[in-house]
């Protein structure tokens, strides 16, 4: 299972790593994702959201 919120969609992207000698070695950015109990199709049902939804009331806790 990939860790992507269920309400927008947000994943992991990846890019670089910059050293101050400005080498480049791969990285990942993470979603921040908490597993909440929120309100989907009338039944309450455990999901990943990220925190900017959760902020911006874009989902209904349980």
């Amino acid at each position: 299972m990939s860790r992507v919120c269920s309400v927008c969609g947000k994943g992991r992207v990846s890019g670089s790593k910059v050293s101050h000698s400005n080498k480049h070695s791969n990285r990942t950015w993470s979603a921040n994702l908490r597993n909440v109990r929120a309100v989907v199709d009338g039944t309450p049902k455990r999901v990943a959201v990220c925190t900017r939804c959760l902020r911006s009331g874009k989902v209904e806790r349980a």
